[in-house]
């Protein structure tokens, strides 16, 4: 997971424009949780990950497969941080007839990322 992308508004974009693959989401989402993984043990070294998350997902989870892991990962997002995609970067959504669960995951996905990135950088750029 050495070669994700930079956390910053163009990754955020490439998310939601699926120019990003599913693999490289769920490494960046993995990575910011807290999940490390260690290839001497072949093991996930989750002792930076929050004990809310451990406990649910010892293994990180597939979030683009998996409903439970991005209802978790939406209700985690602070209720101010809720609406960042639309409010920071002017994203509309998706339209009607062209998206599914996958797309509505990416998007929860990059919401979550972005509401990350706020917390810890406090900008946005």
């Amino acid at each position: 997971m050495s070669n994700l992308p930079p956390l910053n508004t163009e990754t955020i974009w490439a998310i939601l424009d699926e120019k990003l693959d599913d693999v490289t989401v769920n490494q960046l989402l993995w990575h910011y949780l807290g999940y490390r993984y260690d290839s001497s043990t072949a093991q996930w070294d989750t002792s930076q990950v929050a004990p809310e998350w451990q406990d649910d997902y010892p293994q990180p989870p597939n979030f683009i497969e998996s409903r439970p892991a991005t209802v978790k990962l939406t209700r985690s997002i602070p209720a101010e941080n809720k609406q960042m995609l639309k409010e920071t970067l002017g994203f509309k959504g998706y339209k009607i007839g062209e998206f599914g669960p996958r797309q509505t995951r990416r998007a929860t996905a990059a919401n979550w990322l972005l509401s990350y990135l706020q917390q810890t950088n406090d900008k946005i750029e």
